[in-house]
C-alpha cells in the first residue's frame, strides 16, 4: 500500500461517488483532505464520517474564485496542499439530435472548464511549492463513446487532451499531471444511466445496472477500487507515469 502521511490534497465532487470514496482511502494512507462539493453539505457529511484529518467545502468548479477560496481553505486549515484530484462533473442523457447547445455548453462547462480551473488554481499553489501532482478523472467514454451521451464523451475526450498538455507544460514546476478512465463505476452517476435508459429498452433498471460491470470483472467496479489507483498516482511513486489517461475499467478498453 503506497502511503501518503501528512500530505494535503483537494479533492473535488468530493460529496459522492468517487470523490467521497477517494477522500476515505486518501485519509486512510495517511492524508488530510478536503471535499469540495456543489452540495457543500454533502462534502461536510463525508468530511464527519472521515474525521479530523477532512473538511468539506462547497465549491463551484465553474467559478475561478470559488475554487480559490476552496484551495485558500484548505490551506488555512492543514498548512499546505501537496496535489488535488479533479473528479467533479455531470453527464446530459440523450441523443445527439436532442442534444441543445445549453445542454453542451453545460457539460464542458463543469467537465472541462472546471478541470482546467482547478488545475490552475491548485497549480499556481503547487508551482510556488516547488511541485506536487494532480490527478483528473476522465472517463473510459473519453476513448471509445457511448450512445446517448455525445455531450459527456467529447468532454471527457477533452480531460485526457488537457492533462496531456499540463503534464508537458508543467513538469518544470515539479507538477506531474495525470488522469484516470474509470468505467462502469457503482457510483449514483451509473445509476442515473440505467435509469435513464431502462425505459427506452424495454429493461427493468435494477437488472440493467446490475449486468453493467466490465465483462471480465463479472462485477461493477468499486469506488475505492478507482481511488486507489488516483492514491497511487499521487504518490512519489508514480514520478515516471505523466500525463497518462490510465483505464480503470477492468479491461473494459483496450487501449
Amino acid at each position: 500500500m503506497v502511503m501518503l502521511t501528512d500530505r494535503v490534497y483537494l479533492v473535488t465532487g468530493g460529496g459522492g461517488g468517487i470523490g467521497a470514496a477517494t477522500g476515505r482511502v486518501l485519509a486512510d494512507r495517511g492524508a488530510s483532505v478536503a471535499l469540495a462539493d456543489l452540495d457543500g453539505d454533502a462534502a461536510e457529511r463525508v468530511a464527519a464520517e472521515i474525521g479530523p484529518r477532512a473538511i468539506g467545502l462547497h465549491c463551484d468548479v465553474t467559478d475561478a474564485d470559488s475554487v480559490r477560496a476552496a484551495v485558500e481553505a484548505t490551506v488555512a486549515r492543514f498548512g499546505r496542499l501537496d496535489g488535488a484530484v479533479s473528479n467533479a462533473g455531470t453527464v446530459h442523457l440523450g441523443t445527439a439530435w436532442d442534444l441543445t447547445p445549453e445542454d453542451w455548453e453545460r457539460e464542458m462547462e463543469v467537465n472541462v472548464t472546471g478541470t482546467f480551473v482547478t488545475a490552475r488554481q491548485v497549480g499556481e499553489r503547487l508551482r510556488e511549492a516547488g511541485g506536487g501532482a494532480i490527478v483528473n478523472v476522465a472517463s473510459n467514454c473519453g476513448k471509445v463513446g457511448y450512445a446517448n451521451m455525445a455531450a459527456y464523451n467529447a468532454s471527457k475526450a477533452a480531460v485526457i487532451s488537457l492533462t496531456r498538455s499540463l503534464a508537458m507544460e508543467w513538469a518544470k514546476d515539479g507538477i506531474n499531471v495525470n488522469a484516470v478512465c474509470p468505467g462502469g463505476v457503482d457510483t449514483p452517476m451509473l445509476a442515473k444511466v440505467a435509469d435513464w435508459l431502462a425505459p427506452r429498452v424495454g429493461a427493468d433498471p435494477d437488472e440493467l445496472l446490475a449486468g453493467m460491470g466490465p465483462a471480465q470483472l463479472g462485477r461493477k467496479v468499486r469506488p475505492e477500487e478507482v481511488a486507489a489507483v488516483i492514491a497511487f498516482l499521487l504518490s512519489d511513486d508514480a514520478r515516471i507515469i505523466r500525463g497518462q489517461a490510465i483505464n480503470v475499467d477492468a479491461g473494459d478498453t483496450p487501449y
